[in-house]
């Protein structure tokens, strides 16, 4: 057992598009950044860095035998983690994600993600503070041990908790039973929570997401001739006062990767200002004389968007609208197999015990960045309504702001990690030393 009461634990919550990281007991993360990360190649590229530091005082050497120790073991590649440093373009430098398929491909990454996230954001000693990490419900064992080695054997921390998303995010709204919607940046994942656990049979998950939804944004805006020039391809001019020229600027070693993540930053703004749930399913005809919404472009020009306000988010919805999306083409299968949010809920709920049924339809949760879309709850909860049994009580709640919606795992572990009796709950680092990584799967179920 782990008496760490004295110290504020540290809750990461680390997702498919954003890291949140931030002390237990806060009302919301302290550091939130992209969970992707900038990775430059030492074998194309000769550093010019290093001969710099080689000349510096003992310090400088110190940190530069750091700096070639993290190299050697990255296999000569050097990573930039963090909004700051990925916002800055550099030549060569590629945007990969350590996360697929909601599941870590990348240790690696997720390594200096961490690091970053506890040394350089919340500027704290993991040795001196439990660690509670958030996993998706579908994390392997083999998974969970690697994450407890990793925090015990590189990070020393003292304990060690990993509490499943759906189960954090049930607790942030008070319940213990509830149906979890969340729809985060690289997928949706529909999972029931019942007394804290999650019914791992009954998890519904599905491939489309916030990353999605802004590709297809992108791509609708392409056909219609609207390239978005990333923050970096140009710069604005003043020649008279409030009358801007933009100058295109030529950075030809650029990697398509970084290109594309530039774009979806902007992608994902239009999508989080215009785009809302339409209330009736889309239909091309009834939509088509919709008033515009303008939006200006970071470079300046100003574009209407029209029906893709409503056409985007229904895809959520009905997967299959993304064939009519020119540019789409190689997503068609991705379509075709992906279910609609209301299925999936339903499904869900059907896989799961009868007696807990009618309580799982009265408490359908939205949580994840995506659910914060303007009248979704309202649309999910419409349809759900037609298509549940006559005796279900449909209700789906969200948290009124969206601080709380996009937070809500975080947030989830912040309560659980500050509540008193959950301290004998720690796997701690004797233990870990006694029994081993393999022993999490007892700890944390």
């Amino acid at each position: 057992m782990y008496g760490g009461d004295e110290v504020s634990a540290i809750v990461i919550d680390l997702g498919t598009h954003t890291c949140k990281a931030g002390y237990a007991g806060e009302d919301a993360p302290k550091a939130v950044f992209p969970s992707v990360v900038g990775a430059i190649d030492q074998m194309e590229v000769d550093d010019p860095e290093k001969t710099e530091n080689n000349s510096g005082s003992a310090l400088d050497a110190k940190n530069t035998a750091r700096a070639l120790d993290s190299d050697k073991i990255k296999g000569k590649r050097k990573l930039y983690v963090g909004s700051q440093t990925l916002g800055f373009r550099r030549d060569h430098m590629e945007v990969l994600s350590p996360i697929k398929d909601g599941v870590v491909v990348d240790w690696d990454m997720v390594d200096s993600i961490w690091d970053h996230a506890l040394r350089e954001c919340l500027l704290i000693d993991p040795q001196e503070h439990p660690m509670l990490l958030a996993e998706p419900s579908s994390n392997t064992q083999q998974q969970r041990e690697r994450m407890a080695e990793l925090m015990f054997e590189k990070y020393k921390v003292p304990a060690l908790f990993l509490a499943k998303n759906a189960v954090l995010t049930s607790f942030a709204s008070g319940r213990a039973t509830s149906l979890v919607v969340d729809c985060g940046g690289g997928s949706t994942t529909v999972a029931p929570v019942h007394d804290g656990y999650v019914l791992q049979k009954a998890v519904a998950s599905s491939p489309i997401g916030g990353e999605f939804l802004s590709d297809c944004l992108m791509k609708s805006l392409e056909s219609k001739g609207i390239m978005i020039k990333p923050r970096y391809s140009f710069k604005r001019k003043e020649i008279r006062p409030g009358d801007f020229q933009t100058v295109d600027l030529d950075h030809p070693s650029t990697t398509e990767s970084y290109k594309l993540y530039s774009q979806r930053v902007i992608a994902s703004d239009i999508k989080e200002c215009v785009c809302r749930a339409p209330d009736t399913p889309y239909d091309e005809s009834a939509y088509s004389n919709i008033p515009m919404t303008s939006y200006e472009l970071p470079d300046g020009q100003t574009i209407e968007i029209g029906s893709d306000r409503f056409k985007i988010p229904d895809v959520l919805f009905n997967p299959s609208l993304v064939q009519t999306i020119p540019g789409m083409e190689n997503y068609a299968e991705i379509a075709s197999s992906a279910r609609g949010l209301p299925q999936m809920v339903l499904e869900s709920i059907n896989k799961c015990d009868v007696d807990i049924r009618r309580e799982l339809f009265s408490s359908i949760l939205l949580a994840g960045g995506t659910a914060s879309m303007q009248q979704l709850k309202e649309r999910l909860e419409k349809d759900l309504l037609e298509e549940s049994p006559q005796a279900a009580r449909v209700k789906v709640l969200a948290s009124g702001n969206a601080t709380e919606r996009r937070f809500s795992v975080w947030i989830g572990g912040s309560i659980l990690a500050s509540l008193g009796s959950f301290q004998q709950m720690w796997f701690s680092k004797s233990e870990y030393e006694e029994h081993g990584a393999a022993y999490i799967q007892r700890k944390c179920p």
